[in-house]
């Protein structure tokens, strides 16, 4: 088994060609630091609403190496965020709008990948989210309830009995799921590939093996040199952390993945999963999972879930306990799947804001902006995060920058050690209530609700 070298998705395409590294002080109209697919789907929308921008690209390794080539390849329409805390500062139409704006965001995605010619593995199938238990279940349906309430009808997202799931695919234990179209399966390397080569053939310079240090106003310090720009965007998520004086403004939680041997047939058959539904869970520690386009199974969950000091990992590489937990999950699944090799584990992170709602934001004053904060649902939200800051970016009257997460303000983490104890303890109640419901808990657990106030979740 390989533990890291990035992901199982870059080993599976092979390391990208570098990329040119900063090698002496420059200017341009638009510095982005980082190089993954917010700030990659930032600069190809600013490229064509006005080609004559000079735009940079600043990458501490090389396009892709952090959340955006990990992910579990999940094309979703899933709201990063509370639905509630975004209808406190923008009201409740504009939250609407924000999840309508995500399920188009999905087929955008699909189209720009078609008109670009960029192969991804992409199909959109669905997703499915399982329900395994009682409480579960309960805590399944309370989630239809409140999209209901929300004015989000069934063609988000719709209720399926134990029996309809099973036409489907074979979950052991499952009792119930939910269902929605609004889901494309994906292969997140091949997808950031394409992007920043799409981004390269508009003109966009990427500079890679370069990392920033300090942002200010109308600069970038590097390791290799200043970038001068009117407008500089910071587009690193879960590595925000990285950058002087940041060090509290968004978490890095960890998540894990691995990846099996590919299945034959026969145990595919046990499963049942024939078609490319993405697959998940209604636990409090949940999981997500896909069948790759050559025939694995990826699936991924909370390792530990944070850092000491907000310290990030090293090239991908990941606990053993953590690949035994997520075998284990994997295992108790999709049963069928006991005697195959897991080929693959790794690991990357996801950027949490201490109100657990992403943002977009531009100051014209300034010419500072950023996006981020996607709490483990970035891989659509990338792309119209990408889209809405580049019309702040140009001052652009559209109904993007009107969306809820457009120039939030919140506030900082607590300093170390009670944001480390804070999460630690957070995911120790959710284990702790994944395993009194799995006992036969007939509601969701009180100690989920209570790590999640522990949070601010």
């Amino acid at each position: 088994m390989i533990n890291g070298g990035v992901s199982f998705w870059w080993h599976q395409v092979g390391a990208p060609a570098p990329r040119p590294s900063l090698d002496a002080d420059l200017e341009c109209d638009v510095c982005i630091v980082g190089g993954g697919l917010t700030g990659l789907w930032t600069a190809y929308y600013l490229s064509a609403l006005d080609p004559t921008l000079d735009i940079v690209v600043l990458e501490a390794e090389f396009a892709g190496f952090g959340a955006s080539g990990r992910n579990g390849g999940w094309l979703s329409a899933e709201l990063s965020g509370s639905k509630k805390r975004y209808a406190e500062t923008h009201g409740r139409e504009c939250v609407q709008a924000l999840v309508s704006s995500m399920e188009l965001a999905v087929d955008e995605v699909i189209e720009i990948c078609r008109a670009e010619g960029i192969d991804a593995d992409i199909v959109k199938p669905g997703v499915l989210y399982v329900a395994r238990s009682a409480a579960q279940l309960a805590r399944m349906r309370k989630g239809l309830a409140s999209d209901a309430a929300w004015g989000i009808g069934e063609d988000h997202q719709v209720e399926l009995t134990a029996a309809e799931l099973r036409t489907r695919i074979n979950v052991e234990g499952a009792v119930g799921a939910t269902y929605s179209p609004h889901c494309a399966r994906v292969q997140p390397a091949k997808l950031v590939a394409g992007v920043a080569a799409a981004v390269e053939r508009r003109g966009v310079r990427i500079f890679e093996r370069t990392r920033a240090t300090r942002i200010d106003r109308g600069m970038v310090k590097t390791e290799r040199g200043q970038v001068r720009a009117a407008r500089i965007l910071r587009c690193l998520e879960g590595y925000t952390a990285g950058i002087r004086g940041q060090r509290r403004t968004w978490l890095p939680m960890n998540s894990a993945m691995i990846a099996t041997e590919p299945l034959p047939e026969a145990v595919w058959d046990r499963i049942g999963w024939q078609g490319a539904e993405l697959i998940g869970d209604n636990a409090n520690a949940y999981c997500y999972a896909q069948r790759t386009a050559d025939g694995r199974i990826a699936l991924g969950g909370r390792g530990i879930p944070y850092r000491f000091g907000s310290r990030t990992d090293v090239d991908g590489q990941t606990q053993d306990w953590t690949v035994e937990s997520l075998t284990g999950i994997l295992h108790s699944l999709f049963p069928a799947s006991r005697g195959s090799q897991i080929d693959h584990a790794w690991c990357g992170v996801l950027g949490v804001p201490r109100d657990w709602c992403a943002s977009v934001t531009f100051d014209p004053s300034t010419g500072l902006g950023w996006a981020g904060g996607y709490v483990g649902s970035g891989l659509t939200t990338t792309h119209l995060a990408g889209r809405t800051l580049a019309d702040l970016v140009l001052g652009r009257d559209s109904d993007l920058v009107r969306l809820p997460w457009v120039n939030r303000d919140v506030r900082r983490w607590e300093p170390e050690p009670f944001r480390w104890l804070g999460v630690r303890a957070m995911y120790g109640l959710y284990r702790e209530a994944d395993r009194r419901e799995d006992k036969g808990l007939e509601h969701p657990s009180r100690l989920a609700r209570i790590g999640d106030k522990l949070t601010g979740r």
